[in-house]
């Protein structure tokens, strides 16, 4: 598999138009998104060269400089990290800082201690063929707590989960 046109295209406004209008008026409101008054810390990063295997580099607390790469089964050298191990890494990270925080809350830190997160994040083809590129599917295992109430609250307050559950603003801008 390889990158095509279609994956550099972008979705215009007519495109997601077409699409809603196809979807039942109980499911065409809008989600919910959750804004953010202030922020506690900011991270940024730049990505330049071949797109997914060039390089990317963040600022910050503890630099970071990568050389991508195109997973192997992606059609790519897989020599180096790709976005999708960045992000599992990051998800899985998040969510086991956020099962601690909720076993503590619960008078339960020795849950916390013992957990651990694997996530699998899957990049793979849109079921819906008028949707161009490619899409993610991720999938979370707690390892190390049964207690569904404290991973429950994680999922709750884990800003990647919530991510995913109301959105986030994305704003792209020229530089």
């Amino acid at each position: 598999m390889y990158p095509t046109q279609a994956l550099c295209r972008p979705l215009t406004s007519r495109v997601m138009a077409r699409r809603c209008a196809r979807l039942p008026r109980q499911l065409q409101q809008k989600r919910s998104m959750i804004a953010i008054k202030d922020h506690l810390y900011f991270a940024k990063a730049t990505a330049e060269g071949p797109g997914r295997s060039g390089t990317v580099k963040s600022n910050g607390d503890h630099p970071l400089q990568f050389t991508m790469s195109l997973p192997r089964a992606a059609g790519g050298k897989g020599d180096g990290p790709n976005p999708e191990q960045l992000f599992a890494m990051g998800y899985s990270s998040c969510f086991l800082g956020a099962i601690q925080l909720a076993a503590a809350r619960a008078n339960k830190m020795e849950i916390g201690d013992m957990a651990k997160v694997h996530t699998n994040v899957f990049l793979g083809h849109p079921e819906d063929p008028n949707i161009d590129g490619f899409g993610l599917r991720v999938e979370l295992l707690v390892e190390g707590c049964d207690d569904d109430s404290i991973i429950s609250a994680a999922n709750d307050f884990c800003p990647y989960s919530r991510a995913f559950q109301h959105g986030i603003e994305v704003q792209v801008k020229k530089a």
